[in-house]
């Protein structure tokens, strides 16, 4: 029994996954906009007709938590609380015949590169003048900025080239223009997005040109921050890191999953390097860009992932000292050339390597949290919550990385949006406490 009255014309999105699931979701929302829907993204208790899911499908548990959601939603029109449920992004792209069939109750699925297709289905038009233009979900002070789809990368363990095809670089002029509108709203922070940022260029240009395409967004006026997510460490194209040193307004920030850190397991992977000349990368990055932080991420339990080949890579993490890190249990995808193999490390063995893993680095950020006590740093403050105003440095970026904490008091009033001077007072694992500077 329906328990509100719906808004035909108002479309409630919701989003799972990564960053580029949101970019996607906020390019789908302004084309809506742009037919004249109410649109809101991820409105609990929403009283809007029609639902569109935008799935994750990498790994079991993105791919369990999209389910659960479909079937969430499926249930709530079968109740009356929502007229139609759409469903579009990876999982759709990747498994349409098998959620056609078992959760028939989704009035049309689909894919990752069928925008048209679906705002045809809801009777708006797909306006090719709009393209760039996005509904931002995240604060304004802040945007997930794509500048490639897709991923020519052979790595064994990876669907993403079955979800989202080739690599596909967005145009320098494109990109740049993007960068101004969004400037002109408020944005003063872009974090590049792709599967793999060093392929930029390639495609159009026949060279890498990542580093062209920095030089010209850091001139765009307004832009304060930048930052590089998704670097691929096989042919890292090293000018990158003279543009980094050579502009302010280019964090030094480096967000490079590097999966493993034993040889074996690196070229079991298809990664196309060695252990020895990621260390040598490594080094060579922080030589080049001093007080860099680079983010990695790690995976447990590749098949044939012996206790050598685990000792090796927590030897690994205690050289490299990554300022960030994350790391995931190995997930056994259908499709890939890693499913030709025996997926042969126990999941009890998997959750216990990964838990050492990140035992590991929590004492390493805790080393590197409390270098930072006493320096003031420039801090970009995000949200109000639990009586501190919260932050990031250029070394974090929002939701996986440290953040600082000022205590909210009567004579300390921070505008979220803004950049202060922050001195660090305290730290520990994972957050700095400190005080603004003026």
């Amino acid at each position: 029994m329906r328990a509100r009255t719906l808004k035909k014309n108002k479309v409630n999105v919701v989003t799972l996954g990564c960053a580029k699931n949101i970019f996607d979701s906020e390019v789908m929302m302004a084309q809506l906009k742009a037919n004249e829907y109410e649109v809101a993204h991820e409105e609990a208790n929403s009283d809007a007709a029609v639902v569109v899911i935008n799935t994750c499908g990498f790994i079991d548990n993105a791919k369990e938590e999209s389910i659960n959601t479909i079937l969430q939603y499926a249930d709530a029109k079968s109740n009356g609380l929502v007229d139609k449920v759409y469903v579009t992004g990876c999982l759709s792209e990747r498994y349409r015949d098998e959620l056609e069939s078992d959760i028939p109750e989704v009035d049309g699925y689909f894919g990752t590169r069928e925008l048209p297709r679906l705002l045809k289905t809801l009777k708006a038009d797909y306006k090719k003048e709009l393209v760039g233009e996005r509904l931002l979900t995240t604060p304004s002070h802040f945007a997930y900025f794509k500048i490639a789809e897709g991923c020519d990368r052979p790595c064994s363990f990876c669907a993403i080239p079955l979800m989202r095809g080739k690599h596909k670089s967005t145009p320098i002029e494109e990109l740049v223009e993007q960068a101004k509108g969004l400037a002109a709203k408020g944005v003063k922070e872009l974090m590049l997005i792709a599967q793999d940022l060093t392929y930029y260029g390639l495609d159009l240009y026949k060279e890498r040109k990542l580093a062209e395409l920095l030089r010209q967004l850091s001139d765009v006026e307004g832009i304060e921050w930048i930052k590089l997510h998704y670097a691929f460490p096989s042919g890292f194209p090293m000018d990158v890191l003279d543009v980094m040193a050579e502009k302010d307004n280019i964090c030094n920030y480096l967000d490079m999953p590097l999966q493993h850190g034993s040889t074996n397991m690196l070229k079991a992977m298809r990664r196309g390097i060695t252990r020895e000349k990621t260390t040598d990368l490594m080094k060579s990055i922080r030589e080049r860009v001093p007080g860099i932080a680079i983010r990695t991420t790690l995976i447990c339990g590749y098949p044939g992932e012996t206790e050598e080949d685990f000792k090796e890579m927590c030897d690994w993490i205690q050289e490299m000292r990554f300022e960030r890190m994350g790391c995931f249990e190995y997930s056994h995808e259908e499709q890939t050339h890693a499913y030709n193999f025996e997926d042969d490390v126990p999941a009890e063995v998997k959750k216990q390597r990964t838990e050492h893993i990140m035992e590991l680095q929590s004492h390493i950020s805790m080393e590197l949290n409390q270098e930072k006590v006493g320096k003031t740093f420039k801090v970009l403050f995000d949200k109000l919550e639990g009586g501190y105003y919260i932050g990031r440095t250029e070394f974090d970026s929002p939701d996986v990385d440290n953040e600082v904490l000022v205590k909210q008091t009567d004579d300390v009033h921070i505008r979220l949006g803004d950049f202060e001077m922050v001195k660090i007072d305290s730290a520990d694992h994972y957050d700095l406490y400190g005080k603004v500077i003026r």
